[in-house]
């Protein structure tokens, strides 16, 4: 994953935050930085903050080809959004360590319990791109949020990002490119009219 240097007023925002449990939302389109980011602000704060990936709920390639929506994988659609929230419900309310899926590229599915919550965490850091939707079932997201954040970069260095992570996953260049091009702008039009919805605009270089 790319290393970034977190500007230092999102750093003291995430401080303030952290000073009780707290969720923060990081949405954007595919190949932002919204991963980055994340676990950047994790590393500067240690055992306090934990990141959970919105990914981790994709649904699996075979239920994908089940469900007819195996080439539009990464829609609003592919994912377990009512798992999702449910997570998100568990988080705000249950005292005990929460158990998460993570979401692994390079085999394309998800594994189940790959991330713990602690229940000494104080900041839970949830990343993923329809984090600010306002059609069901996403809808439920936002309001389970203590604050959202919006990332975006320049546009060709996102869609250079996408391919190269597509190659780094298994395609060749000419069926990454396509896939960037294809689904996954469809998508980031999707995401992009959620902006005005966050609470802050993160723009990285």
């Amino acid at each position: 994953m790319t290393r970034i240097d977190v500007p230092s007023q999102l750093l003291d925002r995430a401080r303030q935050l952290a000073t009780t449990r707290t969720i923060l939302g990081i949405a954007g389109a595919p190949g932002a930085g919204k991963s980055t980011l994340a676990h950047a602000i994790q590393e500067s704060l240690g055992e306090s903050c934990v990141v959970v990936g919105m990914d981790g709920f994709h649904y699996t390639n075979d239920e994908l080809v089940r469900l007819g929506r195996r080439d539009r994988k990464g829609a609003p659609d592919t994912f377990d959004a009512h798992g999702y929230i449910s997570l998100l419900q568990r988080i705000r309310t249950e005292p005990n360590d929460i158990y998460a899926p993570a979401y692994q590229r390079g085999i394309g599915n998800s594994i189940a319990s790959a991330i713990r919550i602690p229940s000494t965490a104080t900041l839970v850091i949830t990343e993923g791109n329809y984090l600010l939707m306002n059609e069901e079932p996403w809808a439920g997201v936002k309001e389970l949020l203590d604050e959202s954040w919006f990332v975006e970069v320049n546009e060709n260095l996102r869609i250079s990002r996408l391919i190269e992570r597509h190659v780094a996953s298994g395609k060749d260049p000419d069926a990454a490119k396509a896939w960037s091009l294809g689904p996954d702008q469809a998508n980031a039009e999707i995401i992009a009219k959620t902006r005005d919805r966050a609470d802050r605009i993160v723009t990285l270089d």
